[in-house]
């Protein structure tokens, strides 16, 4: 059961085990998207289908037809990555050896819907991946086995989780053959450390120049691709929308928070309330990201300037 691109090494890497037998797929709805809203399989459902294997798309999986259908399947396991619903207690007792979940943190630390964003965003200098037993809560079921791997600073969220659908995949196929064997005995999370990871929202990507310029380089990278970080340069009509791509923290430079201090080709340094940001990929509504010095020579903005 999956839905994002997350999923799509996991299922490719139970593909290709001789021990194991896909016998169905199930994943969200096809999606209106683009500027035509055209219907649009899922990641998922494209190497499912690719494989030649059955695609169930319930709109909900407690559905009393689909869990019908899931039951007549009959099987020994259910595999959940990236799936997008939380599973009724229907599901999760069906399969006699239960559920498992490939989660993108280092479990009881940020779980939810987006643990690879907060863990850039919060200046993580490590995650990694959980497979886990599955349970009514929200990633609360006994963990089975746990890979870290450290988060580089050119990290952005799009490169970590590639990193992790990987460490995922390599991580589910011994973790499911050795816990179907009895060879794990799962683990109780402590509660008592739990973090939450919520969903991003488009506005998290607004940047506050009254925080530290260490915090707001987390922010590009941790939203990049998507809502990506953005604030406004003032103009006489409405303010412009402006996305910064790439960007590095300015310890030497100072000023009132959100003021251009600096723009040439050397980047567009932003006063923060601790140094500076200096913006090197940016783009402007409508337009395409640019290096600084290209961007600036198009689209001046001159020091003195309040961004915000």
């Amino acid at each position: 059961m999956g839905t994002a691109e997350l999923a799509c090494a996991s299922l490719a890497a139970l593909l290709q085990e001789p021990q194991c037998k896909v016998v169905a797929v199930v994943t969200q709805p096809d999606r209106p998207k683009g500027r035509n809203l055209q219907l649009t399989p899922s990641p998922v459902k494209v190497l499912a289908q690719q494989a030649g294997l059955v695609v169930l798309q319930p709109e909900k999986a407690r559905a009393l037809d689909f869990l019908e259908r899931l039951a007549a399947l009959q099987p020994d396991a259910i595999v959940v990555a990236a799936y997008g619903q939380l599973l009724p207690r229907a599901i999760l007792q069906l399969p006699r050896h239960g559920c498992l979940n490939v989660h993108t943190s280092l479990l009881p630390k940020y779980r939810g819907a987006a643990p690879v964003q907060w863990a850039i965003l919060n200046g993580e200098a490590e995650t990694g991946v959980t497979i886990m037993q599955m349970a009514e809560g929200l990633d609360t079921g006994d963990i089975l086995t746990q890979q870290s791997t450290p988060i580089s600073p050119a990290d952005t969220s799009e490169t970590l989780h590639d990193q992790l659908a990987m460490l995922g995949a390599q991580l589910l196929v011994p973790t499911l053959l050795d816990y179907v064997a009895g060879r794990i005995t799962p683990r109780p999370q402590d509660h008592s450390q739990a973090t939450h990871a919520r969903k991003i929202s488009k506005e998290d990507g607004r940047l506050d120049w009254t925080q530290p310029a260490s915090v707001l380089c987390n922010r590009v990278r941790g939203l990049a691709p998507w809502p990506g970080a953005f604030t406004f340069q003032q103009a006489p009509d409405k303010p412009r929308l402006l996305k910064i791509w790439q960007a590095e923290a300015v310890e030497a430079a100072t000023g009132s928070p959100g003021t251009v201090l600096s723009a040439g080709k050397d980047g567009l340094v932003v006063a923060c309330r601790q140094c500076a940001l200096r913006a090197l990929v940016l783009q402007r509504e409508g337009g395409r990201a640019l290096g600084a010095a290209e961007f600036l020579a198009g689209h001046p903005i001159r020091p003195g300037e309040k961004l915000g």
